[in-house]
């Protein structure tokens, strides 16, 4: 068996790992490289193995950097299934389609303006293209193992996001588990991550791979946030991604209103359609998270949304105490952008960015202390206060990346760390070597290595 890094290799997006047995291969997530302009020109680039000879597709979870390549990967002759969990069956035809509405608004916006280099500036992909890739979704069970061209496989929740599966593969007289991106432990509506099973080989992500999470309490210190920007006259926004972290902010609102800690009459908007059409998923999957029904019903009405782009662009004619969720995350894109020009240099207004910002990205601009920040071809200024807290992030930790792995029932004959930052993969692959005893490497972008045997067949 052969392992390729595709992707999330030497940074912490796009994760692409290809396995090949003979003839045969399967791709394990097909993501988007984000952040820093030297990545994203990886996506235009062709990919690095004939997506016509790639067997099957097996998707961990339905985040844009582990699936929102697929569209290219079917228009350019990707003809297999691509395997998933039911949640992240339903959640994918939201997130890629959504992708692929931006990037055409984002080129059409481009050309109207005239802000690009490029004559005319084109979408990486389009609508249709993510349409028949979603045709290709082949959801299974928790721990159903299915043929995937040379391989049998199974997922195992890994908590994270909904339907987010850590991924057991064999073949070729060897097994590789892909950690997929791990939950917490201790996670306010995502069930932990389930013990991990044996596996000759291992690739675990590290994106906090050299953080430990703050251990202040996040639903107070959002809740300070909002409470000091209401009694100024601020706004307060919150760039937030739609699957997971706007989920738990409006939970965490409605907790914060019940509970008396920020006034219960503070409109709150959630500026995502995205978002809203995900919130309502988690309806149809509650056995993958620890939330009733009532609270699901609760965590739904915590917020108004926001349908047109005209009611968006209303919210930014009003100059009142408000609450907007809106994404990206990152603030690379979306409707986040357009409450950034409008508030981002008024000093009675927040921003709050609730977990990791990828470098490269404006949201780690701004973390970092940007006084300016470039938007649709203008520079805006960053007067507002900004708040950063890891407290939401919907990764696991360094410590509970270790806690994961040494619960394995016996060591692996290696461990593959990726999907970090260069200095977070190091420091886990240190940890993991000197903790656990385990041969542990950092693969290098593009770089491909053999799996023998487990040592018991010679």
């Amino acid at each position: 068996m052969e392992l390729h890094f595709f992707g999330a290799a030497d940074t912490v997006t796009g994760s692409r790992y290809l396995l090949r047995c003979g003839e045969q291969s399967v791709l394990v997530d097909c993501g988007l490289f984000q952040g820093f302009k030297v990545l994203r020109e990886r996506n235009w680039a062709p990919f690095p193995a004939d997506p016509r000879s790639i067997s099957a597709v097996i998707l961990t979870h339905a985040h844009l950097d582990h699936s929102g390549y697929l569209p290219l990967l079917v228009r350019s002759g990707f003809q297999g299934p691509i395997y998933c969990t039911h949640a992240t069956a339903d959640l994918c035809p939201i997130l890629l389609m959504d992708s692929a509405a931006l990037q055409e608004e984002d080129a059409e916006r481009a050309n109207r303006r005239r802000y690009t280099r490029h004559s005319p500036a084109l979408p990486l992909y389009t609508s249709r293209d993510a349409t028949l890739a979603c045709r290709r979704l082949h959801p299974m069970d928790w721990h159903q193992a299915f043929d995937a061209g040379p391989f049998m496989a199974s997922f195992r929740p890994a908590g994270h996001i909904l339907g987010a599966a850590s991924v057991r593969i064999e073949g070729g007289g060897t097994s590789v588990l892909f950690s997929g991106d791990l939950g917490r432990q201790g996670d306010l509506i995502m069930k932990a991550p389930q013990v991990p099973p044996a596996a000759d080989h291992v690739v675990i992500e590290s994106t906090y791979g050299n953080r430990i999470h703050d251990k202040a309490d996040a639903q107070e210190v959002l809740g300070d946030a909002i409470r000091r920007t209401a009694k100024r006259g601020g706004v307060v926004l919150i760039p937030s991604f739609a699957v997971g972290r706007a989920q738990d902010v409006l939970y965490r609102i409605h907790l914060l209103k019940r509970a008396g800690t920020i006034p219960r009459d503070l409109p709150v908007f959630l500026n995502s359609p995205m978002a809203t059409d995900v919130t309502e998923v988690y309806g149809r999957h509650g056995d993958d998270h620890r939330l009733s029904e009532k609270q699901v019903t609760a965590m739904c009405k915590a917020a108004t949304i926001v349908g047109s782009s005209s009611d968006s662009k209303e919210l930014n004619r009003r100059r009142m105490p408000m609450v907007i969720i809106a994404g990206s995350g990152m603030a690379t894109g979306g409707r986040i952008l357009h409450h950034l020009v409008a508030f981002a240099d008024d000093p009675r207004n927040t921003l709050i960015f609730p977990g990791f910002q990828a470098g490269g990205t404006r949201g780690a601009a701004i973390v970092g202390g940007a006084r300016s920040v470039r938007i649709f071809g203008q520079d805006v200024d960053i007067n507002a206060e900004v708040v950063s807290f890891d407290g939401l992030s919907a990764h696991a930790d360094a410590d509970e990346l270790m806690r994961w792995l040494g619960q394995m029932p016996a060591p692996p004959k290696s461990v593959f760390v990726t999907h970090g930052e260069p200095s977070a993969a190091d420091t886990l692959r240190a940890r993991i070597r000197h903790e656990l005893g385990w041969a542990a490497q950092v693969p290098e972008h593009l770089s491909s290595h053999t799996l023998g045997r487990p040592a018991s067949e010679g």
